[in-house]
């Protein structure tokens, strides 16, 4: 007599074991899931409900996809492996770019079009990925990521100092009204003694426009607790192991919320004003607008997200012991497009597999892939509480700041990790690929309107360091080395990639 053995990954778990490994997955993927609606919220200049909005169904989001990625939705949609899903933050920085071209509602619009456009590419293009990996090694995809760190690190820094670069300064507008009025009584003056028929005097400004020192900018008590978030979460790493190293960012976070509470900058008013339950429901700011410049941008992301992709699900085909298909892989890969087209659905963003997750299925050894569709669930019901999104919302900036520069920092490390497996002595040409790409990529870092002079519609794409870096680097890596580059190397660096 024989019996069928079930594999690992589809091995169902008790109830109860279920419910606590899969809020394990959720709380290691917290952290991440929740900073880029907060980011994008605020570069768009929403207001605290709105971006709570956004917190709500990202998280409600997170939980669908999920589901389709680990359950499986038919034939070709789910790669069926223990799969978390969330925001990718590869998308930052071209939405970040937007959203300042354009705040507000129809900023937020524009951003979900671009997103539903992308999606749909990409569930079209997503059989196709694998055959992109070529042009895709470790010395293109190390040098993305590590610019998409060092443009999201000016985000962190923002949140711990209050707030962009230009906010540490504001006009003095009395001086500068006075000002105005005496070069205008100068001008008249010397209109009025200027002989008949003469060219009128110029109105001149006697000094350089008047600012003062905004007080809230860099204060030391807000500086102080960003601190403080910081090294709780560096104390957690160097001395905690496991699940609570895995959270370490959450805790630190978790810590600043609860010295901020006791200093008075922190309060639940929001927290207090918001519905226990309600329901997420599709283009709750208005029926999306699709510009072509914006979705072709976004559609480059996702292919170097889905690149990303190809090497956490060979990550977890290793770790579980379950090969996967070229079929299976292509399902993986559309559900990156059908969960982004979703995103653009619901109010939120781009997504993709969250490889903190993976890494967390080699830490635990549970390969059951019903963990991470408990882990969904988890996050649907979390998507429907919008006192949990308002809580979030309602943690200061310089709170976020502390852990910003963790999360983001491990961005950029995690670049250069994957360069430093990149063969430098043997092959000079890849030194000059890093750093025209890195170079290109710091462009609108060092000159934010360096394309002031060229057609507008380029501007979102010229805006946004990631994808110049991504466009150089993978032109002068054609041009430099073909495109013959080992599959097998890509496949390592994206495994590498374990932050987004």
């Amino acid at each position: 007599m024989t019996t069928d053995t079930v594999h690992p990954v589809d091995e169902k778990l008790p109830i109860g074991k279920l419910t606590a490994l899969g809020l394990q997955h959720v709380m290691v993927m917290y952290a991440g899931a929740i900073a880029v609606p907060l980011i994008i919220g605020r570069a768009l200049k929403l207001s605290p409900e709105q971006v709570a909005l956004l917190i709500s169904a990202d998280l409600f989001a997170c939980g669908i996809v999920t589901l389709i990625q680990s359950l499986g939705f038919g034939r070709y949609f789910g790669i069926r492996l223990p799969v978390m899903m969330g925001v990718t933050f590869a998308a930052v920085g071209p939405m970040v770019a937007f959203a300042n071209a354009m705040p507000g509602v129809e900023g937020a619009r524009a951003i979900f079009g671009a997103i539903i456009g992308a999606g749909v590419l990409s569930m079209l293009i997503a059989p196709m990925i694998s055959r992109l990996l070529r042009f895709f090694p470790p010395v293109v995809t190390g040098t993305i990521i590590a610019i998409i760190g060092i443009s999201l690190m000016r985000v962190g820094v923002g949140w711990a100092v209050g707030g962009p670069a230009q906010l540490a300064q504001t006009v003095d507008v009395p001086k500068l009204v006075a000002m105005v009025d005496s070069a205008k009584a100068a001008a008249g003056a010397a209109a009025a003694a200027a002989p008949a028929g003469a060219a009128l005097p110029v109105m001149k400004l006697p000094g350089p426009i008047p600012m003062l020192d905004n007080l809230a900018y860099g204060a030391l008590d807000n500086l102080a607790i960003a601190a403080f978030v910081l090294v709780v979460i560096l104390l957690l790493v160097k001395f905690m192991r496991g699940f609570v190293a895995n959270i370490s960012v959450l805790l630190g976070m978790a810590a600043g919320c609860v010295l901020a509470l006791s200093l008075g900058k922190m309060n639940f008013d929001k927290v207090g004003k918001a519905h226990w339950f309600d329901v997420v429901t599709p283009f709750a700011f208005g029926p999306p607008t699709f510009d072509i410049v914006m979705i072709l941008t976004m559609t480059l992301v996702m292919i170097v997200v889905m690149i990303e992709s190809v090497g956490m699900f060979l990550a977890l085909s290793d770790l579980t012991g379950k090969k996967i298909s070229q079929a299976e892989m292509s399902a993986g890969l559309r559900t990156d497009g059908l969960g982004t087209l979703i995103g653009g659905i619901f109010n939120t963003f781009p997504y993709t597999s969250f490889s903190q997750n993976v890494g967390l299925v080699g830490v635990t050894g549970v390969k059951s892939r019903w963990v991470c569709v408990a882990g969904g669930v988890i996050m649907i019901i979390l998507g429907m509480l919008p006192k949990m999104a308002a809580f979030v919302e309602s943690i200061p900036m310089f709170v976020l700041g502390g852990a910003g520069l963790v999360m983001f920092g491990m961005v950029a490390a995690t670049g250069i990790r994957i360069l430093s497996t990149v063969d430098y002595k043997g092959n000079r040409n890849n030194l000059y690929i890093v750093a025209l790409a890195i170079g290109f990529g710091l462009i609108p870092l060092v000159a934010p309107r360096w394309m002031q002079q060229m057609a507008h519609g380029l501007h979102p794409l010229l805006e946004s360091g990631i994808l110049l870096t991504a466009v150089s680097a993978v032109l002068l890596n054609l041009f430099f080395n073909g495109a013959k580059a080992d599959v097998g190397s890509s496949i390592e660096a994206a495994k590498l990639a374990e932050a987004h």
